[in-house]
């Protein structure tokens, strides 16, 4: 009687999970968001990606976000009044389709800025006394308020480009001299204290494995204590300042790309500065005066990973922040950042930018990225510009991608395929949903990642191959048999 009661239990939980309602999601370059019926099978039919036994524990995800700069804001406002709210709506509303709750915000000038500008103009002014927001409450806060008006609960994070120019050894806001700003060639030497490497900063393309090849020799930041402490103090009056708008920021993070030698806004640090920094004046200081602000460290953009780890493994470090912001090519780190520092959280803190063409292979990219990123443990997901005109063009002279064009002469937007990407996560991964499996960079021309959300499962997969690919997920014992098509998006959601 025994073996009959367990044998029936067997049965038809094997049938109620044949029985669980499966929908499936596809876009191509052709057709976008299309939605069809599927059904688990009790044989595997193609290449086996990921086996679901109901016992992973996983990656409890946290939140989408996006970046508000100013060219962003230019291009919004070339739209009519109903295609903004449209907009707002389909990014930031909890009935929308990206579902975004975290924003990103620059203090002083970043490099999709109209102009460099910075919060303190005044040479010196260690005591913040002219410190003020007004640039910002031009154009990044009444961006970040027409999001807010779909998403009341939003949050940001803020991380500078670079310092007040004065606050510099070069005393100016880039890194390094181009046609595009106005520092002398001569203080190029600062970097290495030596010659330059013409292909050390490639924007785009092949970067030859590295990068980057090599380390800045100094702290661009002045290392005076009364400096440093100002910078700190500097942190916190831009948190008051943005309270007072209405904008909470939650997090902060010392610096943007450390190790990208910029002739746009930027500031290199070494490891011995960057920990200077966050553990004998900014994490205190925090502590002081916002201690509802978290301190994360990054945001990291280097494959160096024993620089990476030099930095991390200091104890003090570990006990000062929350978790570990990467971006660009620090993503080829996460495995092993993922290991050896399990108490840290991990944040995919800008999504990559492309060159402007905004077409579907730009998508196929960003598809693959959210894979990676997500299947090897980043908790929250920031991109980019969200919307940009024509070919993205930024003040210093480099093209970018964005989730919405905006023809500069018709006003008309569209969406690109990379918004897409982001709606076969965005719209059913959400707070709370757990990130269980991965396939693998091994199948990075097929990507599949596995989430449950309460009873069900969600399955993204990606084809960005010529051919059709036949793929599995085993979910104890039925099989989910994807057949995805050439150059294609899918989702499937399994339970209601």
């Amino acid at each position: 009687m025994k073996q009959t009661i367990i044998l029936s239990f067997l049965l038809s939980g094997s049938l109620a999970l044949q029985a669980q309602s499966v929908t499936k999601y596809t876009t191509t370059e052709k057709t976008t968001w299309q939605k069809s019926k599927a059904t688990l099978a009790s044989k595997a039919n193609g290449t086996l990606v990921a086996t679901i036994s109901g016992d992973e524990a996983g990656t409890t995800f946290r939140a989408w976000g996006t970046t508000f700069n100013e060219l962003d804001w230019d291009a919004f406002n070339l739209l009519s009044r109903d295609d903004q709210d449209e907009v707002m709506r389909n990014l930031f509303a909890p009935d929308g389709d990206l579902h975004f709750t975290h924003g990103r915000v620059s203090m002083n000038a970043n490099d999709y800025a109209r102009s460099w500008y910075q919060c303190d103009d005044v040479v010196g002014d260690l005591s913040l006394k002219h410190f003020n927001i007004e640039r910002d409450k031009q154009n990044i806060i009444p961006l970040a308020r027409a999001a807010q008006k779909y998403c009341p609960q939003l949050q940001l994070f803020m991380s500078p480009w670079s310092p007040p120019a004065w606050m510099k050894i070069n005393q100016d806001y880039c890194v390094l001299s181009s046609p595009y700003n106005k520092q002398p060639k001569e203080k190029d030497y600062l970097l290495y204290d030596g010659a330059v490497d013409p292909d050390e900063m490639k924007l785009m393309g092949d970067r030859n494995g590295v990068f980057p090849r090599r380390l800045a020799t100094q702290d661009y930041f002045i290392q005076d204590p009364r400096y440093l402490q100002s910078y700190a103090n500097m942190f916190c009056r831009f948190i008051d300042l943005y309270a007072e708008q209405g904008l909470p920021i939650t997090k902060v993070m010392y610096q943007n790309e450390a190790y990208s030698y910029t002739p746009y806004p930027g500031c290199a640090w070494t490891a011995e500065g960057t920990l200077r920094f966050n553990n004998q004046y900014l994490a205190p200081t925090l502590r002081q005066q916002h201690p509802e602000v978290e301190l994360w460290i990054g945001t990291f953009n280097t494959n160096r990973l024993d620089y990476v780890q030099k930095i991390i493994d200091d104890p003090t470090l570990q006990s000062n922040v929350k978790g570990i912001a990467t971006q660009w090519e620090c993503r080829e780190n996460l495995p092993q950042l993922k290991e050896r520092y399990p108490k840290l959280r991990l944040m995919m803190s800008e999504s990559e930018c492309g060159n402007g063409s905004m077409d579907w292979r730009a998508g196929e990219h960003t598809f693959f990225l959210l894979s990676d990123n997500l299947g090897n443990g980043c908790d929250e997901y920031y991109n980019w510009n969200f919307i940009l005109t024509d070919n993205g063009q930024s003040t210093w002279g480099w093209t970018q991608n964005a989730l919405i064009q905006v023809d500069s002469k018709t006003r008309l937007k569209r969406y690109t395929a990379e918004y897409y990407a982001y709606k076969h996560f965005c719209q059913f991964v959400g707070p709370g949903t757990q990130i269980i499996a991965y396939g693998g960079r091994s199948l990075s021309k097929t990507p599949v990642v596995v989430f449950r959300d309460g009873q069900r499962l969600i399955v993204t997969a990606g084809n960005l191959t010529n051919e059709k690919a036949d793929l599995c997920v085993n979910i104890k014992g039925k099989y989910l048999n994807i057949t995805a098509q050439p150059h294609s998006f899918n989702t499937y959601v399994i339970g209601k």
